[in-house]
């Protein structure tokens, strides 16, 4: 089944892509055969699983935070273009 070509020269507009007629016709077609492969999955039982939030397994990927040495101030300051030797200067965007 084709994607009407007005849906495709929407989605094509919110993601501001100029389209040719004749690519917006392929993409009807692709888009269309994606759908179709995706409807699929409606005849598929799944009243015996268990709601998710992901397919796999997650464990927490954070380490532990240990204090350890850091780059040294004068290093990290070098090629700052503005700096008073102990912080880096930018400019004020808040009024106050």
């Amino acid at each position: 089944m084709a994607l009407p070509l007005d849906t495709v020269k929407k989605v094509a507009g919110l993601a501001r892509l100029q389209l040719t007629d004749t690519e917006i016709e392929m993409f009807s077609q692709q888009l269309g055969g994606i759908l179709d492969y995706v409807a699929m999955l409606d005849e598929l039982d799944t009243s015996a699983v268990e709601p998710m939030v992901h397919a796999i397994e997650l464990t927490n990927v954070l380490r532990d935070d240990v204090l350890a040495p850091s780059l040294p101030r004068a290093d990290a300051l070098q090629n700052a273009p503005k700096q008073d030797g102990r912080y880096f200067l930018v400019p004020a965007i808040l009024e106050g």
